[in-house]
C-alpha cells in the first residue's frame, strides 16, 4: 500500500447537502440519482461504501469519530471510512475513495477486499425520517500515517476487536448504526458474541 498523498479535498465541495448521488430500489439497483438533501429527506433507499482499515497484522481496527458537522451521524463513532455512493460509481470504487478522503490512505487496488466482507440493507431511522441504504463494507491492512480529513473526522485510533466490541457492549456509546449491523461480519469474536445473545 503506498503512503498517504497529500492532502486533499473531496470531490464534492460546497454544501454538503446540494450533493448528488445515486438512488438505488429496495432490491440493490442503481435507479437513478437526486439532491442528498432530497434522499435523506424523502426516505430514498441510496448506497454507501466503506472500508475496515486494519493494521497490517490484522491485531487492529482503525475507529475514528465523526465531526459534529457531519449531516448524519454527527459526533458518532464508526471503524469504516465511508460514504455514500456518486451517481455511475461502483460501491468499492465509492470505498477506495472514501479511504483515501477521509484517512488520506491510497491502497494499491489488490489491497482491499474484491468483494464487499459484508452487506446489508439498513430500513431505519434518523432525525425522525426514514433513511433507507444499502451498505457495502471492504478491508484493506495498512501500517503507515493516517490523514484525517478535518471536516468530516474528528479523531481517531487503532484498538484491537475485543477493545471496540467492549465498548459496542454499552448502548449509551454514539456509534453509527448502520455500521453497528455488520459488526459481527467484520469484528473477530463478534459472531461468538451474537450466538451467545450478547452482540453489540
Amino acid at each position: 500500500m503506498s503512503a498517504p498523498p497529500p492532502h486533499r479535498e473531496p470531490p464534492h465541495t460546497g454544501d454538503p447537502s446540494a450533493e448528488t448521488i445515486a438512488v438505488y430500489d429496495a432490491a440493490g439497483n442503481p435507479v437513478g440519482a437526486a439532491e442528498r438533501a432530497t434522499v435523506y429527506r424523502d426516505g430514498l433507499w441510496h448506497a454507501s461504501a466503506g472500508v475496515l482499515l486494519r493494521s497490517g497484522d490484522g491485531e487492529r481496527v482503525y475507529v475514528h469519530r465523526r465531526t459534529h458537522t457531519k449531516l448524519v451521524f454527527a459526533s458518532m463513532h464508526d471503524c469504516l471510512a465511508g460514504g455514500v455512493v456518486a451517481p455511475g460509481e461502483a460501491p468499492r470504487e465509492t470505498a477506495l475513495r472514501e479511504l483515501a478522503e477521509e484517512l488520506g490512505v491510497t491502497p494499491n487496488p489488490g489491497d482491499v477486499s474484491p468483494e464487499p466482507l459484508a452487506t446489508v440493507s439498513w430500513d431505519g431511522e434518523w432525525a425522525g425520517r426514514p433513511m433507507r441504504c444499502h451498505l457495502f463494507a471492504y478491508e484493506s491492512r495498512y501500517d503507515g500515517p493516517v490523514r484525517h480529513q478535518p471536516d468530516e473526522i474528528a479523531a481517531g485510533w487503532w484498538w484491537t476487536d475485543a477493545e471496540l466490541l467492549a465498548r459496542l457492549a454499552d448502548p449509551d456509546w454514539p456509534f453509527v448504526p448502520d455500521t453497528r449491523l455488520l459488526i459481527t461480519d467484520l469484528l473477530v469474536g463478534a459472531r461468538s458474541a451474537a450466538d451467545d445473545g450478547t452482540r453489540p
